[in-house]
Order: structure tokens, then C-alpha cells, then sequence
């Protein structure tokens, strides 16, 4: 990757591209757990989402496994697609965007109260 893709962004264009590409072939249930996922994941995502893109390619990997095994997408994610996403990204615990923003408002808050009584 060049320093060019990196600051446009224009490999992860491809990346996503590719992925609707492999996504447009799976069964019509897959199809639609795939978009849950990608819902799902989003809010974990860094600025970019660059970050995500690996989780992303790991859970399509599994949708098409599971799809020419002939599975259900429900024996697979279960009920809580939300659940298997948060697992995903790194467990319940995961941070999400608003997560981070709210640390980060409390850090700022925190150092002006700090200026203002010392």
C-alpha cells in the first residue's frame, strides 16, 4: 500500500468492493446476516475503520465456509448477532466509538478543572 491509498483511502474502497463482490454470491440469509454484521461492527471501528477490516474479512470468511457447508446462518451466529460482533471486536468489553469519545471528554474535562484550581 501506498502512501497515496493510505491518505485517500482508496484501498479500502477496493477492500469493501471486494468484499460486496464475494458477499453478492452468498444465499439470501447469509447476505443478510453479512449486513447485520457489518451494522454491528461499525461502532467498534477507529476513524478510518481501517482497523475493522480484518474482523470484517474473518466473519465473510465464515459466512461463505458455512454457506457451501450447506449451514443455516442461525447454527452458526445464533440468535445474538449483536453478541457475536461485540465477540468479535474484541469481547463485551470492547470500546466503541462512544466509549472512546467519552474518555476523551472526560480526560479534557478532568485537565480544566485541574487548570482552573491549581
Amino acid at each position: 500500500m501506498n502512501f497515496w491509498d493510505t491518505i485517500t483511502g482508496s484501498d479500502l474502497t477496493r477492500e469493501c468492493q471486494a468484499f460486496e463482490a464475494r458477499a453478492a454470491v452468498l444465499p439470501a440469509d447469509h447476505r443478510a446476516a453479512w449486513e447485520e454484521i457489518k451494522n454491528h461492527l461499525f461502532p467498534y471501528g477507529d476513524f478510518s475503520g481501517r482497523n475493522l477490516m480484518p474482523i470484517l474479512e474473518g466473519a465473510l470468511g465464515l459466512l461463505e465456509e458455512t454457506a457451501s457447508d450447506g449451514q443455516r446462518i442461525r447454527e452458526v451466529l445464533g440468535d445474538d448477532v449483536k453478541g457475536f460482533c461485540a465477540a468479535l471486536a474484541g469481547g463485551e468489553g470492547a470500546r466503541s466509538c462512544r466509549d472512546r469519545w467519552r474518555e476523551q471528554l472526560n480526560r479534557n474535562v478532568a485537565r480544566k478543572l485541574a487548570q482552573l484550581g491549581g
